[in-house]
This record gives structure tokens, C-alpha cells and sequence, in this order.
């Protein structure tokens, strides 16, 4: 199963520090510090494209099913910015953005939350990207 991941999630699966994933097919970025992820923020308030937002942590088994489930998205919707913040390295923004169960997906346009889903719905979270990212 580890091979199976690993083509799922790219070379390594392991995202690099503070930026992008170096993988060209995914557009899932990660964020491990406060002022970087407020940079990023900053940086595209003004744009109208969708930025889904998913809140995980190491532990949590919904959020690690999730991951693969994530990655095949942002390769799908090369449209949408996809940002993976874990709660217990950046809590301040997990309560800033009212996270209280995880995983929690925030989707956001222009720095407004246009819609949520909380919990491994894949089903749910892929028809609200469809909907808010025109």
C-alpha cells in the first residue's frame, strides 16, 4: 500500500516547508509558520480564484484518508489553490477560521469564506469546489 500512496501523492508525498509542493501536477501548498500562511493570505485576497483551506492534523485518521483525496483535487482543479494548514502548528488561524473538528475544509474567495465542509466528505467537499470555483 505504501507504493500506492506514494504514486498518489508523488515522488515522496512529503510537501515541502513553507511552500508549494514541488510537484508540478498538484497545487497543494503547506504551511508551517503563522507569517508565512499570512503572507500567502495576503497575497490573494484580491483574487477572485477559490482557495480551499483544509485543516488536518498528524493524528487524525479522517484527515490522513483525506490527504490522497486532496491531492488527486488540486491536481484536478488546477483553478483552485489548495493549502494544507495543520491546527496544532498554527492554532491561532485554526481559531481565527472557528476550526473545531478536524478534517475542516474552508473554502475561500477574495478573503471571504463562500463555504465549508467539515469531516471526510469527499463527495461534499468535491461539489462545492465545483460550485464556487467560477
Amino acid at each position: 500500500m505504501g507504493s500506492f500512496l506514494s504514486s498518489l501523492l508523488g515522488s515522496s508525498g512529503s510537501p515541502s516547508e513553507d511552500s508549494p509542493s514541488s510537484s508540478e501536477s498538484s497545487r497543494l501548498s503547506t504551511f508551517h509558520s503563522a507569517p508565512r500562511w499570512q503572507l500567502h493570505f495576503n497575497s490573494v485576497k484580491e483574487s477572485p480564484k477559490l482557495m480551499v483551506i483544509d485543516f488536518s492534523a498528524s493524528w487524525c485518521g479522517p484527515c490522513k484518508f483525506m490527504e490522497p483525496v486532496l491531492n488527486e483535487m488540486a491536481a484536478k482543479f488546477t483553478d483552485v489553490d489548495f493549502v494544507k494548514l495543520d491546527v496544532d502548528e498554527l492554532p491561532d488561524v485554526a481559531q481565527e477560521f472557528g476550526v473545531q473538528a478536524m478534517p475542516t475544509f474552508v473554502l475561500v474567495k477574495q478573503g471571504k469564506e463562500v463555504d465549508r465542509v467539515v469531516g471526510a466528505q469527499k463527495n461534499e467537499l468535491e461539489k462545492k469546489v465545483e460550485k464556487n470555483r467560477c
